[in-house]
């Protein structure tokens, strides 16, 4: 059977902290009218699992082809119960609710999830000002947190950074985090949906009772890891040809990396893993695989490239494009050797995340 890229249908969610700027920035069509704070790009979660739109595997989800066809869709050798990436684009035109998700351990024995909620966030657009918040200040005792926490007191508490178009955070699980206003990001993350906030409201601005906050803040207390603290990356760089491929970071869990796609970048295939692609650029780019498969992909669209596919490219279809790639790398192999290789040194590749 010869495998092509995956067309999904994106799920979106209207929280209170987004407005328009995905159809706005990133042209991304098909999204409704209102609020469109995020689109789940690619996504195996539950009922979000996307559905594929074209070629043979049409109108099966996304679940149902990885059931099927592990090997070829997610890897060689993939043992899982979904596939392990949930790409978004996700708009905080407003500030996200402070919050942490859950590590694999803690996913594992408090929630008898599979895996916990490790993310990175790729800023494609931000304000001049525009902040995020990452990480707790070392021994803060509990009640100055939790006073901080009622308060809404943060900076009391955490650390800000200011961030820029074309940095990356990368923010494990456990890390308490938010970002915002006036941002606009892709996000890789594991496929969970396992989040504890410390705020008085929920995602779409109710009242929480003061029960329930308490109980919150509780809960983020006793899943709290701050052995790792996120903070903006502008990334690595090495060249394909005239094209710049950016490392933005990379763990275990998966990598992502930029590309500004000037001339064709030649990809060989990787049995061991998947690709997911999303155009963040002005310009569609050309996608090509196999015996003369090819296809167009527009600004805002995203495309899963299953193991199986073989060698591809991309290409400019007229003019420069830009596409965000993510994956579950082979470290060694697919981000050490090469980094390396463009001269960078193993200090600047251990700040992308959890490398080494």
């Amino acid at each position: 059977m010869i495998f092509s890229p995956i067309d999904l249908t994106f799920h979106d969610r209207d929280y209170a902290f987004g407005e328009r700027l995905i159809p706005e920035k990133l042209g991304k069509t098909g999204t409704p009218e209102g609020i469109v704070s995020e689109t789940w790009e690619i996504s195996d979660y539950r009922e979000t699992s996307g559905v594929a739109t074209r070629g043979m595997f049409k109108g099966k989800t996304l679940h149902e082809l990885v059931k099927q066809y592990p090997n070829e869709i997610v890897g060689e050798g993939w043992e899982g119960p979904h596939f392990p990436l949930l790409a978004k684009f996700l708009d905080a035109s407003h500030m996200l609710p402070v919050h942490l998700h859950a590590s694999d351990m803690v996913a594992k024995e408090k929630y008898h999830e599979p895996n916990g909620k490790t993310e990175a966030w790729h800023i494609l657009w931000a304000a001049d000002g525009a902040t995020i918040l990452a990480g707790v200040k070392p021994d803060i005792p509990e009640h100055e947190l939790i006073a901080a926490f009622k308060a809404q007191d943060f900076d009391a508490v955490m650390y800000r950074y200011p961030i820029a178009a074309g940095e990356t955070v990368y923010v494990p699980g456990g890390a308490l985090h938010s970002f915002g206003p006036d941002a606009l990001i892709y996000e890789i993350q594991q496929t969970s949906d396992l989040g504890r906030t410390v705020m008085p409201n929920d995602l779409y601005g109710n009242l929480l009772p003061v029960e329930e906050w308490d109980a919150n803040i509780a809960a983020v207390l006793d899943e709290l890891e701050n052995d790792y603290l996120p903070m903006p990356n502008p990334g690595l760089d090495r060249q394909s040809g005239e094209s710049t491929l950016k490392v933005g970071c990379a763990s275990p869990k998966f990598a992502l990396e930029r590309w500004e796609v000037r001339d064709v970048i030649q990809v060989k295939g990787n049995p061991g893993h998947a690709w997911l692609v999303s155009n963040v650029g002005n310009r569609p780019v050309t996608v090509r695989w196999g015996p003369g498969g090819g296809m167009g992909l527009s600004r805002g669209a995203s495309t899963l490239l299953p193991a199986a596919v073989g060698d591809w490219s991309a290409a400019p279809y007229y003019g420069d494009g830009c596409l965000v790639v993510s994956y579950v790398p082979d470290l060694e192999s697919e981000i050490i050797a090469p980094l390396r290789a463009a001269g960078h040194s193993d200090e600047a590749i251990a700040k992308l995340g959890q490398v080494f």
